[in-house]
């Protein structure tokens, strides 16, 4: 059950991919991060309402813990870490071939399993081993391809911000699995929609405050913001496909590191996207790329069961 629910947040994943490139396309960054953020945030607290006023969703998925400050500590600290990663990937998916993020953010399983290896102990058999090592020879390889486009990965600033992104997304794989895990396990022991539900709300304010002192008093010097649907697309796919892993996380017997390797097969759908319909260049060379990121995927997987 949990790895179904992971592969479809997987492919809901994808289009959230390919709508933000579509909505940061000539876009200014940080009113349309805010607005992700305010429209999840919008989709969540009829959920939190309902559940504190009434009982209509008790003992349902859709119900809400209510928590205690020091849980909601917790969740204050997700948030900064996801915003944090939010914001360098959202500035490297506006300047950047969506054949080229997909696959660099594809790698995050692999940070989670070194991560996991450094933090929490774990040791990596043959198989991760060699998904390991795979997914550093496809990292070399997609820096290779994007020189034919003019991107140096050693001197460009939004292929830093990237992997910057996919560091911080891979530390908050790690730290969800702390925060889902039950307290018998040493973990926090924490209600999955009341960690989706409140996070939101949190980076919500966060960017709004982001939004009045960064962006808006120089909105006249920078890019400028317009308004396009994909944006609220970007929420509603976004809020689907972390529901779905969440829910995946909670599921006896759930493997975090499985659950981010298949989730990051998402890469398929948001490369299709980049090569369809934003008409990306040296498709060739970046299907190579792709597939040795799959296959160390694959590899993970294996190594992982």
């Amino acid at each position: 059950m949990w790895l179904l629910l992971a592969f479809s947040s997987a492919l809901l994943l994808g289009f959230y991919d390919a709508f933000k490139k579509q909505a940061l396309t000539a876009n200014a960054v940080i009113p349309v991060l805010f607005l992700n953020t305010l429209f999840c945030s919008l989709i969540f607290i009829p959920f939190i309402v309902l559940s504190k006023t009434t009982h209509c969703l008790d003992a349902s998925i859709f119900h809400v813990a209510w928590g205690t400050c020091a849980m909601h500590k917790y969740i204050l600290l997700k948030s900064c870490i996801v915003l944090s990663s939010w914001i360098f990937g959202y500035f490297a998916m506006k300047h950047l071939p969506l054949t080229i993020v997909g696959p660099v953010n594809a790698t995050r399983p692999v940070m989670v399993l070194v991560g996991a290896l450094l933090v929490f102990g774990e040791r990596l058999n043959q198989w991760q081993w060699i998904g390991v090592i795979l997914a550093i020879i496809s990292f070399f390889l997609l820096s290779r391809s994007g020189k034919k486009e003019g991107i140096d990965f050693k001197h460009n600033l939004w292929v830093f911000f990237l992997v910057l992104a996919a560091i911080l997304g891979a530390v908050s794989g790690l730290y969800d699995k702390y925060l889902m895990a039950p307290v018998t396990h040493g973990g926090v022991g924490l209600d999955k929609m009341m960690v989706q539900g409140w996070y939101n709300i949190y980076q919500c304010v966060m960017m709004f405050v982001m939004l009045l002192l960064l962006w808006y008093p120089r909105r006249n010097r920078t890019t400028a913001f317009h308004w396009s649907w994909s944006i609220p697309c970007i929420s509603l796919f976004l809020s689907a496909a972390d529901f779905l892993y969440f829910y995946a996380l909670s599921q006896p017997g759930a493997l975090i590191a499985v659950v981010s390797m298949v989730r990051r097969s998402s890469v398929i759908v948001s490369f299709l996207f980049g090569a369809a319909v934003f008409h990306e260049k040296n498709l060739k060379g970046k299907s190579l790329d792709l597939a040795l990121v799959i296959l160390s995927m694959l590899f993970l997987y294996i190594g992982s069961r």
